[in-house]
């Protein structure tokens, strides 16, 4: 059984209950309903119920199986907002039932705050932006943490140290990290790689330099960052900097980094300098390899949130559910 295998049979062993507010466009359907027929997941469909309803017939997507659950109807936001202001004694009933009427995004966030819902999944029609900020105010930050965000490729016909796989970050939230941020985002994607696959992570920096060969302020702060992350996280073999093929392949490895690395030349985890570095890359792979993007996954939330790209096919969301269901499972 390979990895994307072992994960469908965790997800299907424990269905989550996954909400879904952007639930009238093609591809959320469609991939509800691919989610619905496998067992994968429960998928509940939170937004205006008869445009749900309208854009399914309008597709040719059946709704059996799959809850509709109507953001908009008054009864139910009044339910859902006074049972997440018991909690959320900062925010007052009538600022979240505004909020609640503007944006069904809001709704599916209250209820998984709740603990009705284990995971929320949007993006196709809010920015990453829009997601961040709304998973921050209704979903809040673990203590310390950074948002950033993590991803796994399957690149048809790449021989990796795990196959076709391989996993990166940052590609979706930090602009222009400093050393301590890129120190961060190797350590959370290490950590959540490695939960969600049972990998040993060996994670790379990635530099348009490998051990010195070249020099600048961007070498300088890849060079600190991974100083940062070995002290913080020892136990991690997070190392740099390295050109891309220096991270990924043993026989070029063998020539440019002429020092002892458990990660050169056999790095599953690569981590982009930049988001301009790692969106370029992201697309690059996905254009010229075909390779399916799971992700990206947003860190640092005290549950679940999923951002996903505008441009990804059905099977890149269904992926993308699967594994946020399991990462919700490992809490």
């Amino acid at each position: 059984m390979d990895l994307l295998e072992s994960v469908y049979a965790r997800a299907k062993a424990n269905p989550q209950r996954v909400a879904f507010p952007e639930a009238t466009e093609e591809k959320i359907l469609l991939t509800a309903r691919e989610l619905a027929d496998q067992g994968l997941c429960v998928p509940v469909l939170v937004a205006n119920a008869e445009e749900v309803k309208a854009a399914a017939a309008n597709f040719g997507v059946s709704l059996e199986g799959i809850e509709v659950v109507d953001a908009f109807d008054p009864a139910f936001i009044e339910a859902t907002v006074n049972k997440y202001v018991e909690t959320n004694t900062l925010f007052s009933a009538k600022s979240m039932t505004r909020r609640a009427n503007k944006d069904s995004m809001y709704t599916a966030l209250m209820m998984q705050a709740n603990g009705d819902i284990d995971v929320t999944f949007a993006g196709l029609v809010h920015t990453t932006g829009d997601v961040i900020m709304a998973g921050q105010s209704f979903i809040g930050m673990k203590e310390g943490a950074t948002v950033s965000s993590c991803a796994i490729f399957k690149i048809p016909g790449y021989e990796g140290s795990e196959g076709e796989l391989l996993g990166f970050g940052d590609s979706a939230v930090c602009v222009n990290p400093n050393a301590e941020e890129l120190a961060s985002i190797a350590i959370n994607a290490c950590d959540t790689i490695g939960a969600l696959t049972g990998w040993e992570p060996r994670c790379a920096l990635l530099s348009y330099s490998t051990c010195g060969s070249g020099s600048g302020e961007l070498v300088d702060k890849v060079v600190e960052a991974v100083k940062i992350a070995n002290e913080q996280r020892p136990d991690l073999a997070i190392d740099g900097e390295f050109q891309l093929d220096s991270a990924i392949n043993p026989k070029v490895a063998a020539k440019k980094v002429q020092r002892e690395s458990r990660v050169a030349g056999k790095a599953n985890i690569i981590i982009w300098t930049n988001l301009d570095v790692g969106n370029v890359g992201v697309k690059l792979v996905q254009q010229f390899a075909k390779a399916d993007a799971y992700g990206p996954f947003l860190l640092g939330f005290k549950k679940v949130v999923c951002d996903c790209s505008r441009g990804a096919p059905v099977s890149e969301l269904v992926g993308n559910v699967v594994m946020s269901c399991v990462r919700a499972m490992n809490g």
